[in-house]
């Protein structure tokens, strides 16, 4: 690559705009010409757009897919540069078959594993419903619940299931768990009791959702499994929103089938100003931030900021022989 000419790097969906501040990008200077876009576009046709100038671009997470029709109509595109240890929003065949490198970065699952106990504990002690009566002038409205001797069911037992699973032993809930493909010694080995499906659904009183997003998992929670559930009981989800059959979930709340949800995770993110779910009765609901926290961004944008270097570096070499 000349030294005279400066590749261009897109940075996509900084909401909060925080990307530059997250890691040195020092490296890059004077060879490369880095712009960040902090709000959303949806539309394909806008999306190639934008893009079709970058050589680079850095996308978080699944906010902005790159899908087959994106890459083969960005001319320049060279490198992704995605957070997190996999995107599935990424057409990666389209890209290999275009030569276009897709570079990762490290993940850590400790956010997504506090914020689930962040989620259950605000609706056991109606946190958000408190805070507002109180910023209103009123004073105490519900009566809370205590963990303690409960069901915590978590639908999937992997890294993230299990940890919450310690969580909940050590507010001495009984804890038990059901996936498709979970065994008895998995379960076992996690101190966590295998249970069948109906009585997953039928008995826990807080039921977290801990399972990755594929064709046997969308829609896995529907009208049906919510009949099954307690009145008393909640539904949590910080995994991927089509995981739940979310009219179901709203029916669910309104006819007070179960007694709340909490849920950080929509079928389509940013959820659309207009969106009933906005609104819901008995539902704790915020905006996709279960991985986002300080520390995980600076993860993020630092091994982002060493693989286009490394990427650079690379293709100077090339050029060089």
């Amino acid at each position: 690559m000349p030294s005279s000419s400066l590749i261009r790097i897109a940075i996509l969906d900084d909401y909060q705009n925080v990307a530059l501040d997250m890691a040195d990008w020092s490296a890059l200077k004077g060879r490369a010409d880095i712009t960040v876009f902090n709000d959303h576009i949806a539309d394909t046709a806008q999306i190639i757009e934008r893009l079709r100038p970058f050589d680079v671009v850095s996308v978080m997470r699944e906010r902005t897919p790159l899908t087959r029709e994106i890459i083969e109509s960005l001319p320049n595109l060279k490198l992704i540069a995605s957070t997190g240890a996999a995107n599935a929003s990424i057409d990666t065949e389209a890209a290999a078959q275009r030569n276009i490198k897709v570079a990762h970065t490290s993940y850590s699952s400790t956010p997504t594993i506090e914020f689930t106990w962040a989620m259950i504990l605000g609706m056991a002690r109606n946190i958000a419903i408190e805070n507002q009566s109180l910023r209103e002038g009123g004073w105490q409205r519900t009566l809370g619940t205590e963990l303690a001797g409960k069901t915590l069911g978590l639908l999937g037992l992997g890294h993230i299931g299990s940890a919450v699973g310690v969580i909940g032993r050590a507010f001495r809930m009984n804890v038990i768990a059901w996936s498709q493909n979970l065994t008895a010694e998995r379960a076992e080995s996690k101190g966590v009791q295998l249970v069948d499906k109906d009585t997953l659904f039928s008995t826990s009183d807080f039921l977290s959702i801990h399972l990755r997003l594929s064709e046997r998992t969308r829609g896995l929670v529907g009208a049906a499994e919510l009949a099954r559930m307690k009145p008393a009981s909640r539904l949590i989800n910080t995994s991927r929103g089509p995981i739940v059959d979310i009219g179901a979930l709203r029916a669910a709340l309104d006819n007070g089938q179960i007694a709340g949800a909490a849920i950080d995770v929509y079928d389509v993110e940013p959820l659309d100003a207009a969106d009933p779910l906005r609104a819901q009765r008995n539902l704790l609901a915020t905006p996709h931030i279960g991985y986002v926290t300080q520390e995980m961004y600076q993860t993020f944008y630092r091994d982002t900021v060493r693989n286009i270097v490394e990427w650079l570096d690379q293709t100077q070499q090339t050029d060089n022989v």
